[in-house]
């Protein structure tokens, strides 16, 4: 049974190339990575607000939400890298790094842009970055 159910926003380049990085490292399947663009994703997960889900990070560990880089944090640390996000959620840089998460999340596309040429994922026809089944 998975211990961490990913939110991510499938249709922005850098989301989705983390979510492959993830998933390369995630041998035990400790994951399950719902894109919230998919077609039956509201259909499947009623409960998961996709307008809060695009803004926000979000996470469910059995049944509790975590948002944020507490989800960046929990999904690394079960693929065993743990100790590169840390550092996020230690008391004294916590605040700083949920502001600047804050200040990120909304303007992904655009910094996206910068760093990878594209705003947004257009290599499938639904629109959305193709998310390697393969681990």
């Amino acid at each position: 049974m998975a211990e961490l159910t990913l939110f991510y926003d499938g249709n922005c380049p850098l989301c989705v190339n983390e979510i492959n990085h993830l998933k390369r490292l995630d041998r035990a399947q400790r994951i399950v990575f719902e894109n919230i663009h998919a077609e039956d994703f509201t259909k499947r997960y009623p409960d998961v607000d996709r307008e809060e889900a695009s803004a926000l990070l979000l996470g469910d560990v059995h049944g509790q939400r975590i948002r944020g880089l507490d989800v960046t944090h929990r999904a690394w640390s079960l693929v065993g890298r743990g100790w590169l996000t840390a550092p996020l959620r230690w008391p004294l840089i916590r605040p700083i790094a949920d502001r600047v998460y804050l200040w990120f999340a909304p303007r992904r596309y655009r910094i996206s842009g910068w760093l990878t040429g594209r705003q947004r994922c257009q290599s499938c026809e639904t629109g959305q970055c193709d998310i390697s089944k393969k681990p």
